[in-house]
C-alpha cells in the first residue's frame, strides 16, 4: 500500500463530466489498497473571472478580501469531487485550506510554512479519501491565504512532503514535460526523464508544466514527482534527481519561452553603491519579482541606467511602487516596454559544455534577432528579446540543438 498526493488542474476539473472522470481515477488508485490524498484546483477560467471581479469591485483592493474571492474556486471543485466520490461508493471528504495549511507572507503569494498532518492521518488510516482545495492556506493573523497563480502545485507538493507520501501525481492537459511547446514547434517531443534542476530551471523560465516553487521543494524533499495527462493512460515525465545512467539524451533538455515578461528601464540613477538595491528592496517588499537585471554604468558622467524585468502582470504595480520610491532611487526617466519576451535554453549540458551558450547566440544573430538582456545559471541561458520574434527563437533553437530528432536507441 503507498501512499500518493494526486494534484488536478483547472482542466481537469472543468465541469461535472470531467469530474467524474477525476472521480473514476481516483477511485481506482483507493480501490488498489492506496492511500489517496487529492489536490485540486479551480474549474479552468474561474479564478481569472474571480481576480476580474476583484479588479472591477476596487482598482486597488485589500489583498486580504482578494484572497477570500480568489480562494473559492478551488472549496468549489473540492466540495464537487468529493461528492462525486461518496456517489461511486468511495468513502471521502473535503477539507479547506485553512483546516491544514498554515502559510506566511504577503496576501496573494503567500508561502507554506507548515501541514498539519492529523486531521488527514486519522482520515486515511479510516479508508477515507482526502480531497483539499490547493492554492491556499491561512496566515498568522488567520485570514485565508492564496498562495500565488499556480500555487495548486505547490499545495500538492508540500501536503505529500508533509503526510510523508511516497509519491506526487500531477495530472494536466499534457502528458508530461515537452523539449518545448508543441503549439510552437509540432516535432517537440515528450522527455521520459527530466532532472530536478533541469525542471526547476524549465518552471523558472516559462514552461506552464510545473509551478516552480512546487518544483524547488519537491527537490528540497526528494520527493518523487510525475507528470500526467488527466485524459489519457499514458506514461509521464518522471522529474529525477539524476538521469538513468544509460539513457543517451541531448545535452539540452528543452526550449522554454516566456511572453510574461515587462521591462522597465531607469535612466539617470546614481552610479554609487546601494542605488540598485534601492530600486530592487520596494519591489520585493511589494512582493513583485524581479527577473534579468542589466546595469549600464557611465563612470565619466556618474550615471547609469538600471534595466530589468517583472511579470507582465505586475507592471504597472511596479511603476507604482517606483514613482512613489522616486525620490529615494533618483533617475531621470521611467521606461517600459511590454512587448518582450524570454527565449531559454536549459539541460545539464550547459554546465560542462560553454559552447552551448554561444550556439544560442550565434543561432540567434544569424536570424537577426536582437539580445536585449541575457542572464544564465550553471544550466540555463535565457535572453530577452522583441515579443513577435519569440517562435522563430524558439523553432530554430530548437532545430539547431538536435531537439527535432528522435534520440538514438
Amino acid at each position: 500500500m503507498a501512499r500518493i498526493v494526486m494534484k488536478f488542474g483547472g482542466t481537469s476539473m472543468a465541469g461535472i463530466e470531467r469530474i467524474r472522470s477525476v472521480a473514476e481515477r481516483v477511485g481506482r488508485e483507493a480501490a488498489a489498497g492506496n492511500e489517496v490524498l487529492v489536490v485540486v484546483s479551480a474549474m479552468a477560467g474561474e479564478t481569472d473571472r474571480l481576480v476580474q471581479l476583484c479588479r472591477e469591485a476596487a482598482a486597488l483592493h485589500d489583498p486580504r478580501e482578494y484572497d477570500v474571492v480568489v480562494a473559492s474556486g478551488e472549496q468549489v471543485t473540492a466540495g464537487l469531487l468529493a461528492m462525486t466520490l461518496q456517489n461511486n461508493g468511495v468513502p471521502s471528504r473535503s477539507f479547506m485550506g485553512w483546516q491544514l495549511v498554515r502559510a506566511t507572507g504577503t496576501h496573494g503569494n503567500a508561502r507554506v510554512e507548515t501541514v498539519e498532518r492529523r486531521l488527514l492521518d486519522e482520515a486515511l488510516k479510516a479508508g477515507t479519501v482526502c480531497v483539499i482545495p490547493g492554492f491556499q492556506g491561512v496566515s498568522d493573523d488567520g485570514r485565508i491565504a492564496t498562495l500565488g497563480r499556480g500555487g495548486s502545485d505547490t499545495s500538492a507538493v508540500a501536503i505529500a512532503a508533509g503526510v510523508k507520501a511516497d509519491r506526487c501525481d500531477i495530472y494536466t492537459d499534457v502528458d508530461g514535460v515537452y523539449t518545448t511547446d508543441p503549439r510552437i514547434v509540432p516535432k517537440a517531443r515528450k522527455l521520459a526523464e527530466v532532472t530536478f534542476e533541469e525542471m526547476l530551471e524549465l518552471a523558472g523560465v516559462g514552461s506552464k508544466v510545473l509551478q516552480v516553487r512546487s518544483v524547488g521543494l519537491a527537490m528540497r524533499e526528494r520527493l518523487p514527482l510525475r507528470v500526467l495527462s488527466a485524459f489519457e493512460d499514458k506514461p509521464g515525465t518522471q522529474i529525477v534527481v539524476e538521469l538513468s545512467g544509460d539513457m543517451e539524451r541531448n545535452e539540452i533538455a528543452g526550449i522554454a519561452a516566456d511572453r510574461n515578461e515587462a521591462r522597465i528601464t531607469l535612466t539617470g540613477i546614481a552610479d554609487k553603491p546601494g542605488t540598485v538595491a534601492r530600486v530592487i528592496r520596494p519591489l520585493a517588499q511589494a512582493g513583485i519579482a524581479v527577473d534579468m537585471i542589466v546595469h549600464a554604468a557611465t563612470p565619466s558622467a556618474g550615471a547609469s541606467d538600471l534595466t530589468f524585468t517583472v511579470p507582465r502582470a505586475s507592471l504597472s504595480q511596479a511603476i507604482a511602487v517606483i514613482e512613489d520610491w522616486k525620490g529615494d532611487i533618483g533617475y531621470d526617466k521611467l521606461i517600459t516596454d511590454d512587448r518582450v519576451a524570454k527565449v531559454s535554453i536549459v539541460g545539464v549540458g550547459i554546465r560542462s559544455n560553454p559552447e552551448l551558450a554561444a550556439r544560442m547566440f550565434d543561432v540567434l544573430a544569424e536570424r537577426r534577432i536582437n539580445l536585449l538582456a541575457v542572464t544564465t545559471s550553471e544550466i540555463k541561458v535565457s535572453a530577452l528579446i522583441a515579443e513577435d520574434e519569440l517562435e522563430l527563437a524558439v523553432r530554430v533553437l530548437h532545430t539547431s540543438f538536435g531537439l527535432d530528432e528522435e534520440p538514438q536507441a
